[in-house]
């Protein structure tokens, strides 16, 4: 058995693999074969690394987003090579699926495990999981609030990092076709090809899993993945409602969960425009809200902030129908609305929109200003803040809530709906309203 190594610092798995049999006839950086593929190596170095992999049987690869590529799966497959895949996470595992390969082995793994895998040949990729266990069937959320700044991105930020917790695949999208803000606040390159090339490629047919895994930008070791928004506001032509619409629709099956931060407004401009054919402003917030599962509304916890949200909520509520919305008042303060500031935004969302069930977010300026200070999220800076935690049980109880057993689904449906009914010393009440407890 001739194998290749293409492993950063491989001098103790070479000599594991040497000492149970196998020949290790080359050894290369994790990005030697990308870069030959590429065309990026000198001639000679990359005359080299091809004549070893035509003499080798194997391919031992650590896989991250610089190292494979289907460039490199193509190479080693004209080659005759088979590759054997080295993963560090779930990120890995996930791009070693979308290019093909054999189930994945993880890169602790101890060197003589790796010569019997080398030895025993192939091993195909297990069974998708709906046919052992069926998962959660993945979701679109669209975080839309009125215009005023109410806090859209910061919050579909948080969820988004805050649903990637277990494991989980998220995707981020910056469909905001009047100010996207996320690749700057996270301090992302926003000149890469971002959610308007994944649209492009949709509405040529060729966007898939393999496709946006290359297009978008993982968010640190979060779990999260970010097709980055448009960089000029003059590009939003290139969010037509089509191409967001199955932009969203490949989404859907690439991630988990794929949180959709969009702009305020749903006007459709079919009276004020001579072209009803022409593109639409707002076409890209109003395809994302007819493909959501559920809209998360926020509303800044302020008087012009709950007069703003109450003016568009009846708007929203044509826009998606029957589809489900989980409102947020973001940045409660005691500050703006004095006594029992939690109670009012409460009773006057429910006196003047029907309102009843709301969520609630803390104002955390000083967790807030670190974050953007260091363009990470707020869930990395500080992860025991207020926000954080207020975020964390808003995502884990409305958007994605675990069974609840026989004697919770007893609840009266008064108390249930209503939890500012709650005595106050009733520890429902703190938890059901989404802010920690004091």
């Amino acid at each position: 058995m001739r194998a290749v190594v293409a492993v950063d610092d491989c001098d103790v798995l070479v000599e594991g693999l040497r000492r149970e049999g196998i020949d290790v006839i080359a050894t290369h950086a994790a990005s030697a074969p990308a870069y030959a593929a590429s065309d990026g190596m000198p001639a000679a170095e990359a005359e080299a690394l091809l004549r070893a992999l035509a003499d080798a049987d194997v391919l031992v690869l650590e896989v991250a987003r610089d190292t494979l590529s289907p460039t490199v799966v193509a190479l080693c497959d004209r080659a005759g090579t088979r590759v054997v895949p080295l993963v560090a996470d779930a990120a890995g595992e996930r791009l070693a699926a979308a290019c093909g390969l054999e189930t994945p082995l993880p890169r602790s793994t101890e060197p003589w495990r790796i010569a019997d895998a080398l030895v025993a040949g192939p091993v195909a990729a297990p069974a998708p999981a709906a046919a052992v266990e069926q998962p959660p069937r993945p979701r679109v959320i669209v975080v839309w609030g009125p215009a005023g700044a109410p806090g859209r991105s910061t919050v579909a930020t948080e969820l988004a990092v805050e649903l990637a917790r277990g494991g989980r695949h998220v995707a981020l999208v910056d469909a905001d076709s009047h100010a996207p803000s996320i690749a700057l606040a996270l301090g992302l390159a926003d000149e890469g090809p971002g959610f308007a090339a994944a649209c492009r490629q949709a509405e040529l047919g060729g966007l898939d899993g393999r496709e946006l895994t290359r297009i978008a930008v993982p968010l640190g070791r979060t779990g999260v993945d970010v097709l980055t928004g448009i960089n000029r506001p003059s590009r939003w032509p290139e969010l037509s409602e089509r191409r967001v619409s199955g932009a969203l629709a490949a989404c859907r099956d690439w991630a988990d969960y794929t949180v959709v931060d969009v702009s305020s407004s749903l006007e459709r401009d079919e009276e004020i425009m001579s072209d009803l054919d022409g593109p639409r402003r707002n076409a890209a917030t109003i395809a994302a809200l007819h493909a959501a599962d559920l809209v998360v509304a926020v509303a800044s916890a302020d008087p012009l902030g709950v007069a703003r949200f109450l003016r568009a909520h009846a708007e929203l509520r044509a826009t998606v129908g029957a589809t489900r919305i989980a409102v947020v008042a973001n940045r409660l303060r005691p500050g703006a609305l004095g006594i029992d500031a939690r109670g009012q935004v409460r009773r006057t969302l429910d006196r003047f929109g029907g309102i009843e069930d709301v969520w609630f977010l803390p104002q955390d300026p000083r967790s807030a200003d670190a974050a953007l200070l260091s363009s990470q999220t707020v869930a990395e800076v500080a992860p025991k803040s207020p926000l954080t935690l207020a975020v964390r049980r808003f995502a884990g109880e409305a958007v994605v809530p675990a069974p609840q057993p026989g004697v919770a689904s007893a609840q009266p449906e008064r108390a249930r709906r209503r939890p500012w009914r709650h005595a106050p010393g009733d520890a429902r009440a703190p938890s059901r309203a989404g802010a920690p407890a004091a």
